[in-house]
């Protein structure tokens, strides 16, 4: 497994990590996404720690909390082999300090998170969302607090736009706290919007991406195919609203590029939409999640190899979307090019 560097921080990171969504089961969405216990965790995290990923990441809202839970459970008697990683921000329920990352909620969240997981420390802690209603200085010191008191060891965010993640490590560095060295961001050939601000942003200030849904929220599995139904057991019956939308004439362009190459290869879909990804600039380590056994060591031959840039090239025109203003100059217009050349296209 190849480690990259978190960012500008020392971290080492598996270059694919585990997404601990399926862990837990409850509620209409994570149910949908999988029901694994701590048993079947503990054969999945087995699997992950001799293949080399030792990144495992959770959410306190993944299953209200028993994600957490059950991935405490299935790293016992093995904390100093892993790293782990979690989230909070998003409502954990309907009173006014459950949700949102002011001074009381952070710190309530992370002691919960500690206890959830079994474990004294988080090597990385991420904001889920922004919080406008909390100052950022509240923030910054409050994180600066925990990191100082041992209980996190490295901060990220997720879901930011370019400007709240950019005034945040501005005020990080003016008063000295500890910087955000993850973005914990949606990408993948169905969803490139990364690309146009916040990838040069973190090429710029030195901070990592770190992917979720690598495979479009499900659509890049390999099941789908033009002009045929959902397949019966699919997830997306009940969770493709929720997921980022995409135009069926893209996704089928996409889908058809991919199958292309899975031709070419011998690879399956989702291990070459994965590939792609691991060798985009700033992207750290990619969030491969599994229900079982089988999905696990399908994405895990993700690496090891590398498509051609021929290969990429054709994926990329597949997947190309029109820029948004102010950005679509920069890659109509050879002047805006020059002075800005742009990055990852």
């Amino acid at each position: 497994m190849e480690y990259r560097r978190l960012g500008a921080s020392g971290l080492e990171v598996p270059v694919l990590s585990f997404g601990a969504g399926t862990f837990g089961g409850r509620g209409e969405l994570f149910g949908a996404w999988g029901s694994t216990d701590a048993r079947e965790a503990r054969r999945l995290v087995d699997i992950c720690i001799e293949a080399g990923v030792t990144m495992f990441d959770t959410a306190d809202v993944y299953s209200a909390g028993a994600s957490e839970e059950v991935l405490g459970e299935a790293v016992k008697g093995r904390r100093d082999q892993v790293l782990i990683s979690t989230k909070s921000g998003l409502p954990m329920g309907e009173g006014p300090n459950e949700s949102g990352t002011s001074r009381l909620r952070l710190i309530r969240s992370v002691e919960d998170a500690l206890r959830r997981l079994g474990t004294d420390y988080l090597d990385l802690f991420q904001l889920h969302a922004f919080d406008a209603r909390t100052p950022i200085e509240e923030v910054l010191a409050t994180l600066d607090d925990l990191v100082r008191a041992g209980k996190i060891r490295y901060v990220g965010v997720s879901n930011f736009s370019g400007w709240q993640l950019m005034k945040s490590l501005a005020l990080a560095d003016r008063h000295g706290h500890p910087r955000y060295v993850a973005n914990q961001v949606y990408y993948s050939l169905l969803g490139r919007d990364y690309e146009w601000e916040l990838m040069p942003l973190g090429v710029d200030r030195g901070v990592g991406a770190v992917v979720w849904s690598p495979l479009g929220w499900g659509r890049l599995t390999g099941k789908l195919r033009r002009g045929q139904p959902l397949p019966a057991g699919s997830r997306l019956h009940k969770t493709a609203d929720a997921g980022p939308p995409v135009e069926d004439e893209h996704l089928y362009r996409v889908l058809d590029a991919l199958a292309e190459v899975a031709e070419e290869t011998g690879k399956a879909i989702p291990q070459i939409a994965i590939n792609w990804l691991i060798q985009r600039p700033t992207v750290s380590s990619v969030l491969i999640g599994a229900r079982d056994e089988a999905q696990l060591r399908q994405n895990l031959g993700s690496v090891g190899w590398s498509l051609t840039p021929e290969q990429i090239a054709r994926l990329e025109a597949a997947s190309a979307r029109t820029a948004p203003y102010p950005y679509f100059p920069y890659y109509r217009q050879e002047g805006f090019a020059r002075l800005s050349p742009p990055i990852g296209r």
